[in-house]
């Protein structure tokens, strides 16, 4: 009978499996393309014959399924950790705080870029659980504009559907031309990142207040 300590270092293995798993799947996307990813290949890298590989995913959807949260829970706790680390109450500057981390995990987690925000592989959703960190992102951001709503620093309409979607337009759209332009540079560096200030003071004017003006 399997004692309890047997069945956690079992769990721990397993886990570890899981891990290098998705790791090689990041490295063969990088290397042959999002969409190209093949279980074969993935399971010969591992180590273990592709039969074996279903003991851990199911399927290829699986695979980008985990792969989804794993880097929707990554981008995640990226902003909140500078935002929290952060020396300011400031909405406007915690809100550029917030999308500077954004912009730097995407520069330098560009696979999973390409898979949280492109449609990259044809068929592939995301499944409720490894789209969860993605709404958390969604009510953050909603809470960081209502935030500078309250403070007097932004217009109501910054958080309606509609501010919220030019928001997440905006900065992702920077994004995308840095990586599909200059892919290998750094998010300081980069000739569209470096614009970012610029493209947020653009959202700012757009819904700046307009409270007590005739």
């Amino acid at each position: 009978m399997s004692t309890a300590q047997e069945l956690d270092r079992r769990g721990r293995r397993r886990q570890e499996t899981i891990d290098e798993i998705l790791d090689v799947a990041v490295d063969l996307m990088e290397a042959e393309g999002v969409a190209a990813l093949s279980l074969s290949a993935v399971a010969r890298k591992v180590g273990m014959q592709p039969p074996s590989l279903y003991q851990y995913f199911a399927s290829k959807m699986a695979i980008y399924d985990a792969l989804f949260q794993r880097g929707a829970e990554q981008v995640r706790d990226a902003q909140r950790t500078a935002r929290a680390a952060a020396d300011t109450t400031d909405q406007l500057e915690l809100g550029m705080i917030g999308v500077t981390a954004f912009g730097k995990w995407c520069m330098e987690n560009q696979v999973l870029s390409q898979l949280l925000f492109w449609r990259t592989v044809p068929g592939f959703e995301p499944s409720p659980e490894a789209f969860a960190p993605s709404l958390d992102m969604l009510n953050d951001l909603r809470q960081y504009l209502q935030g500078a709503v309250d403070a007097g620093q932004l217009d109501s309409g910054a958080v309606s559907d509609d501010g919220i979607a030019l928001f997440t337009s905006m900065t992702a759209g920077l994004l995308s031309q840095q990586m599909a332009n200059e892919p290998d540079t750094t998010y300081e560096e980069g000739r569209f990142t470096r614009l970012m200030p610029v493209v947020l003071d653009m959202f700012y004017q757009r819904y700046k207040p307009t409270r007590g003006k005739k």
